[in-house]
């Protein structure tokens, strides 16, 4: 997993430029969110930010797999620990927090219990690697990592996400089942 040592192709370098800024944006709502900054307008904010991470990830799914020259991952930090984040987020997000998500549509006839806290925070996690990466001028690596996370982990949990934080915009908008929903988003 390695960098190659020839010359990037200027639309790896751009996917993987976009991508970063995406992933940052990202990462800077979930700590707004986390920490109470974002006030009413969490939920809106979480909203466009994981539907922009999920156009960022439909953009990698359907490029051609990366391919690396070699197997092995260059050494970099570990990635900040997002349970901080986490369990802020799931302070702010309480009433929301837990939601019902069939886990494969075509598998699963059972819902599953999530939290949307797990699942921002794990893709939080997914993309600061990336980050490292990104920011270690090995966009290539950052591209193969986001790539691979988004088709094994966190590209499911955005869409599952995305799913609930709609739900809640649009219960609140059509006034069901106020009781269980905040009065804004």
């Amino acid at each position: 997993m390695s960098e190659s040592t020839t010359r990037e192709p200027s639309e790896d370098l751009e996917l993987a430029t976009d991508v970063a800024r995406d992933a940052r944006a990202f990462l800077e709502t979930l700590e707004l969110v986390a920490t109470g900054g974002a006030g009413t307008q969490a939920v809106a904010l979480l909203l466009l930010d994981v539907a922009q991470m999920c156009v960022a990830g439909a953009h990698l799914g359907a490029r051609t797999d990366v391919i690396l020259d070699s197997n092995v991952e260059p050494d970099v930090d570990a990635a900040p620990d997002l349970d901080i984040v986490r369990e802020g987020l799931a302070a702010q997000l309480d009433p929301i927090n837990s939601y019902l998500e069939v886990f494969d549509p075509y598998t699963d006839e059972e819902p599953v219990a999530y939290r949307l806290s797990d699942d921002l925070a794990d893709m939080g996690q997914d993309l600061l690697r990336g980050l490292q990466h990104y920011d270690a001028a090995r966009g290539r690596e950052a591209l193969w990592w986001w790539q691979y996370t988004y088709l094994n982990s966190w590209g499911g949990s955005a869409g599952a996400a995305l799913r609930a934080l709609q739900s809640v915009v649009a219960h609140v908008r059509l006034d069901a089942a106020s009781e269980d929903l905040p009065d804004e988003v």
